[in-house]
């Protein structure tokens, strides 16, 4: 039987949280029936972005801001091809570059990618007030310079713009002078992400929303190349 919550009640994770706890457990077939009650398993790219509320688990029933899902992989993925985020009435679109998700230890635990959807086709689509963060999480048994993302099963969320800005994830508060030169590369055929830096003093720790602070962020090497892999859907 489905739980009545109390007014004000809501479910609002960390992206340390929803990488660390919920993707981590749902690739590690640990998800009880507790988790996919609060995140379900859903093919998004079925549905036009205002039919996911309806479907979006126990804990976000009657929020008008954020729904989060998981994905499962597509089965073009599955034969090495690149995922397709076209619905029966438009497309999402990559918009700015994809970022490191830190944990509370300063270590990079996975890779977030934001998109816009834009109804119609493309590329004359026409923007809309529907956003979504999309998370991958990275192997625990990756090298240091060369970490992989998982594509199992992804975790979504999915926003609208409310006007009103609360703090999500984890950023750090002092970034020290000697570890700012980093670059992050993309081999998009073989899933790797490397790192190469100068000089490297520990993974930081992000805390925003927001992915535009140029101290804190790993910028992608190859980024141009990601987002345009989702130009002309």
């Amino acid at each position: 039987m489905e739980e009545i919550f109390p007014p004000g009640v809501r479910f609002y994770p960390t992206e340390e949280e929803l990488v660390s706890f919920y993707l981590h457990n749902m690739l590690q077939h640990n998800s009880n029936d507790k988790i996919r009650r609060v995140i379900p398993l859903l093919d998004i790219y079925q549905l036009h972005p205002s039919q996911l509320p309806q479907h979006c688990g126990e804990m976000c029933r009657g929020d008008t801001e954020q729904w989060f899902f998981f994905v499962p992989r597509q089965a073009r993925e599955v034969r090495g091809g690149r995922p397709s985020r076209t619905t029966a009435s438009g497309y999402w679109k990559a918009t700015g570059t994809p970022s490191y998700v830190y944990s509370s230890d300063n270590k990079v635990i996975g890779v977030k990618k934001s998109m816009v959807f834009y109804e119609g086709k493309a590329p004359a689509g026409a923007k809309t007030k529907w956003k979504m963060n999309e998370y991958r999480a990275i192997k625990e048994d990756f090298c240091t310079s060369i970490p992989m993302l998982r594509h199992e099963v992804s975790l979504c969320r999915v926003y609208v713009v409310s006007g009103s800005f609360r703090a999500f994830d984890r950023r750090p508060t002092h970034v020290p002078a000697n570890s700012i030169s980093k670059e992050v590369k993309i081999d998009q055929e073989n899933d790797k992400i490397t790192l190469s830096t100068n000089q490297i003093t520990g993974m930081l720790q992000e805390r925003s929303w927001s992915s535009s602070s140029e101290g804190n962020c790993r910028k992608f090497k190859g980024d141009d190349q990601w987002s345009r892999s989702f130009d002309g859907m």
